[in-house]
């Protein structure tokens, strides 16, 4: 039986495979978004077993799990690593046409060796050849066999950026980054979570207290400063969406000063606030040259039973159906007619945004920088095969693909990076059945160093890491 996992998988046509095996595939990966534990690179962690690297923290994974109605405690609960494992394995074959179904196998094949079908039956072997081969591979040993030249985690401004420091002493090769993440400083809503939240900020930036909204934003600024010191150049938001409600200094106190004598803010309190706070980090990253990421559209925390006894992030959200449009359009526009636009990267998790989206970075293109607004890549239930293609189609319609900064893991798994693969092939499959029928040129140079391009060096110019000698 020939391997589900071949040279030429997803690859349809003679160009596609002209274009993934000369093109695409050796180029290095520049992981610009993820949540990759930066503390694990920093320990150059082994992983105990395959449960751990395979299924920990692989929200996907324990959806799939529920589905198949697998019991809570084989997927987060206090079932041995073995018995996780076998109930996934079981899994896999109900996952069919789930993108699950490719990534774990491209999974095993590429960090194990493993050409097996996932089943019940093949589970033990799965188990014993992986684990055997986990006993001498550490993270960086990982990033390195995979050709990981950058990764930028996703980290809070309240966050010790003593992992970090840790990192740059071990010598790894890969270039690690924060990237600054401020969604807990927006929690005017949540004063139970807000408040004990600036202590923990105000620990982070030494001696002294939070006490007035200028203290605030002052150590939200010194962070960012921090942040940039140690390469850092990168900022992110996850927002149901944009916020753009005019917002004067003042009505911003009041609501800052509501929310720390313990006063809910309101819908509409929020969204001033929010939109205050929004407009002064993206002057910030204007001024140091940063880009920003805006991900728009998650329902997070549907399951408040679920949510309420294993915590954010353990697979109860979905798509929203919020609307984008106009918000958006505000929000860059305020900036915009200030010169205070950064490089930014809009992201959106409900496809009816795409053309939105894809429509919305052409009004700021602004000739100082190529593909200056950015339209991302597919993110989260969209970075599946035919989503990816929903957005590079929209992105092709409605600006310039050549200039896509192309594909990030958004991950918490070391065994993510098989999606670039999975990205580069969907993408040589795409433009190469369009070389077959016509509908692009036969020109090697042109199509190929376009892939090429979206691959890696698109992102190495635009995000600009590692360029820097100050960046250490």
């Amino acid at each position: 039986m020939k391997s589900f996992i071949h040279d030429d998988f997803l690859l349809q046509s003679d160009a596609a495979r002209v274009l993934y095996h000369t093109y695409a595939k050796a180029e290095p990966i520049y992981d610009y978004h993820c949540h990759l534990p930066a503390a694990q690179i920093a320990d150059n962690h082994v992983f105990a077993d395959l449960a751990e690297i395979w299924l920990g923290g692989d929200h996907y994974k324990w959806r799939a799990m529920r589905a198949n109605g697998v019991a809570e405690n084989l997927i987060t609960g206090a079932a041995t690593p073995w018995e996780k494992h076998a109930a996934w394995c079981t899994t896999v074959p109900y996952t069919l046409r789930n993108p699950l179904y490719h990534w774990s196998h491209l999974e095993l094949k590429r960090y194990f060796g493993i050409d097996a079908v996932i089943n019940s039956a093949s589970a033990k072997e799965i188990w014993h050849q992986a684990n055997t081969k986990l006993t001498g591979m550490r993270v960086h040993d990982i990033l390195a066999a995979h050709k990981v030249a950058v990764i930028c985690t996703t980290d809070d401004p309240a966050d010790s950026l003593e992992t970090h420091a840790r990192i740059r002493k071990t010598g790894i090769k890969t270039r690690v980054y924060p990237t600054f993440r401020p969604d807990k400083a927006f929690l005017v809503d949540q004063p139970a979570a807000f408040n004990p939240y600036l202590e923990k900020l105000a620990g982070a930036i030494g001696p002294g207290a939070i006490k007035t909204f200028d203290d605030f934003l002052g150590a939200l600024k010194q962070r960012h400063d921090d942040f940039h010191a140690f390469g850092g150049r990168l900022s992110d938001h996850g927002q149901e969406v944009a916020y753009a409600e005019p917002c004067t200094a003042a009505e911003a106190k009041t609501i800052f000063d509501a929310t720390r004598h313990g006063r809910a803010a309101t819908g509409d309190e929020l969204a001033k606030f929010g939109s205050f706070l929004m407009l002064e980090l993206g002057r910030w990253d204007a001024a140091r040259g940063w880009t920003k990421q805006l991900h728009l559209g998650a329902l997070r925390g549907n399951n408040t039973r679920l949510l309420k006894q294993l915590g954010p992030d353990t697979g109860f959200d979905s798509i929203g159906d919020f609307s984008h449009a106009k918000a958006l359009g505000r929000y860059l526009d305020t900036l915009d007619s200030t010169g205070e636009l950064p490089r930014t990267v809009l992201y959106n998790l409900n496809p009816a945004d795409n053309y939105v989206l894809s429509t919305m970075i052409g009004n700021f293109q602004d000739g100082t920088v190529a593909g200056k607004m950015q339209f991302g890549s597919g993110w989260w239930f969209l970075d599946q095969k035919e989503a990816m293609e929903w957005q590079i189609n929209a992105l092709s319609n409605n600006g310039l693909l050549s200039r896509f900064v192309g594909m990030l893991t958004d991950s918490r798994s070391f065994l993510s990076y098989t999606r670039h693969e999975y990205f580069r092939r969907v993408l040589c499959n795409l433009l190469g059945s369009e070389m077959e029928r016509g509908e692009l040129p036969n020109d090697w140079a042109l199509v190929g160093g376009m892939v090429k391009n979206i691959c890696f060096a698109n992102a190495r110019d635009y995000f600009r890491l590692g360029l820097d000698p100050a960046f250490g």
